[in-house]
C-alpha cells in the first residue's frame, strides 16, 4: 500500500499564513536575486553565512572523506548482456547503478543508470518485432542504442577522489548528473581504477552530519525559490507505465507524483522502479498500471517524504541526516500536489547562491 510520510514528521512550527509560491518558465523557480548588504535582514544575513559555511567545508573535504567505512561496489564488463546487468542490480538490493569496464582496453567505460535501461525500453517500444536481437544487447551496444532512438549521449563525468567535494558537485550540477564515479590511477600501472561511486544523497547526508551551520538555514521555501512548481508530470494508479516512463524521458526527471481522484498525493513512481519490472530481460510487465506496478516494489521501500513550501532547509537537513530521502513532494494542507523539490535543487541552492556575493567579498 502506498503511504506519504507525513510533512509534520519534518516540519518545524511555522506560521500558518502566506500562500504558493510564484513560478516560472519550464517550471523550475530562479534563484532569488541577491540583495545589497544593506538591504539584507537578519534572516538573509544568516541563511548566507550558513551557505558560505558549507561552501567552506565542501572546498576543504574530498570524496574520499565522503565514503563509509565499508560499502559495496560493483562493476560491470561492458561486454555483459544487458539482461543479465538487470539480474545483478536486482540481486543487489539499493544499488541502481554501476561502472562500466572496458576489459578489452582496461579502461573505465562510463555510468550504467536507470537512463540506460530506459534507452533500452524505447528501442523496444519503437522496435516491439526486434525483442530477440534486444534480449542480445550488451552494455557496450547502449551508445548505438541511444544513436538509433535519437537521445542525445548521456555524459559521464569522474572526478579523481581527493579532489575537493566542492569541484564534484560543481561537475555534477554542469552535467546534470545525480551521481559520480571517484576514478583513481593505479601507481604501478598508469591505468584507471574506479574507487567508488558518489551520489547526491550521500552527499546530503556527509552535510547533514557534519556542518552544524545548515540549522542556519531558515528561510522557508517560498521565500529561497527552490523547487518546481508549474507544469509537474503527474500520474494515477490506473495510468500504464509506458505513459509514465514517456513522462520521465520527455522531461528529464526521475519520478512522477501519483495522485487519486481528488488530486491528493498517494505515491510516486520512481525512475528506480523500472529495474524491478524489466528484470531478466522480460518486458511484458511494462503493460502494467502504475497501480500493479508499485506492488512489486520490495518492502524495504521507505516511503515518500514531503513538506510543505513553509518548510526550511535546517529541518530538510535533518531529515535527511536521519533518513534516506531522494525528493520531497511538496503539498498543502489537503495533501494536494504543490511541487517537488529534488536533491539536485537542493545542491544547486547551497552551490550556487549568494556566490555572487561572495565573489565581490573576495
Amino acid at each position: 500500500m502506498a503511504f506519504v510520510t507525513p510533512s509534520s514528521y519534518l516540519r518545524r512550527a511555522h506560521a500558518a499564513q502566506g500562500g504558493q509560491p510564484a513560478a516560472t518558465g519550464e517550471g523550475r523557480r530562479p534563484m532569488t536575486p541577491a540583495k545589497p548588504p544593506s538591504q539584507m535582514t537578519p534572516l538573509d544575513i544568516e541563511q548566507l553565512e550558513g551557505l558560505r559555511a558549507i561552501r567552506a567545508f565542501l572546498k576543504v573535504r574530498t570524496s574520499y572523506d565522503v565514503l563509509p567505512l565499508s560499502f559495496r561496489l560493483i562493476i560491470l564488463d561492458t561486454a555483459l548482456l544487458v539482461k543479465k546487468s538487470l539480474n545483478i542490480l536486482n540481486q543487489n538490493a539499493g544499488i541502481v547503478s554501476a561502472p562500466l569496464w572496458d576489459s578489452k582496453t582496461s579502461t573505465f567505460a562510463g555510468l550504467l543508470t536507470t537512463a540506460d535501461y530506459i534507452n533500452v525500453i524505447q528501442y523496444y517500444w519503437q522496435n516491439p518485432d526486434a525483442l530477440a536481437q534486444i534480449d542480445q544487447f550488451r552494455l557496450n551496444s547502449l551508445r548505438d542504442i541511444e544513436r538509433s532512438i535519437g537521445v542525445a549521449p548521456i555524459e559521464t563525468v569522474s572526478i579523481h577522489p581527493e579532489k575537493p567535494l566542492y569541484e564534484a558537485l560543481r561537475r555534477m550540477l554542469e552535467s546534470k548528473a545525480r551521481r559520480i564515479p571517484l576514478v583513481d590511477v593505479d601507481d604501478e600501472t598508469q591505468r584507471a581504477m574506479v574507487v567508488s561511486v558518489v551520489t547526491q544523497y550521500r552527499i546530503l547526508k556527509f552535510i547533514a552530519v557534519n556542518v552544524k551551520e545548515t540549522q542556519m538555514l531558515r528561510k522557508p521555501l517560498k521565500d529561497i525559490n527552490l523547487g518546481t512548481y508549474r507544469d509537474l508530470a503527474t500520474a494515477t494508479m490506473d495510468t500504464p507505465v509506458m505513459d509514465v516512463i514517456h513522462m520521465l524521458v520527455k522531461k528529464s526527471i526521475s519520478s512522477v507524483p501519483i495522485l487519486d481522484k481528488e488530486g491528493a498525493v498517494v505515491n510516486v513512481f520512481e525512475a528506480v522502479d523500472i529495474i524491478t519490472l524489466i528484470k531478466g530481460g522480460v518486458y511484458d510487465d511494462l503493460t502494467l498500471s502504475v497501480g500493479e506496478a508499485l506492488l512489486k516494489r520490495g518492502d524495504d521501500f521507505a516511503g515518500i517524504y514531503t513538506c510543505s513550501v513553509f518548510d526550511r532547509l535546517d529541518t530538510i537537513f535533518d531529515t535527511i541526516r536521519k533518513s534516506r530521502v531522494h525528493r520531497l513532494v511538496v503539498i498543502d494542507e489537503r495533501s494536494h500536489l504543490v511541487g517537488v523539490l529534488t536533491l539536485s535543487d537542493i545542491l544547486e541552492y547551497i552551490l550556487l547562491e549568494g556566490e555572487d556575493l561572495d565573489l565581490e567579498r573576495e
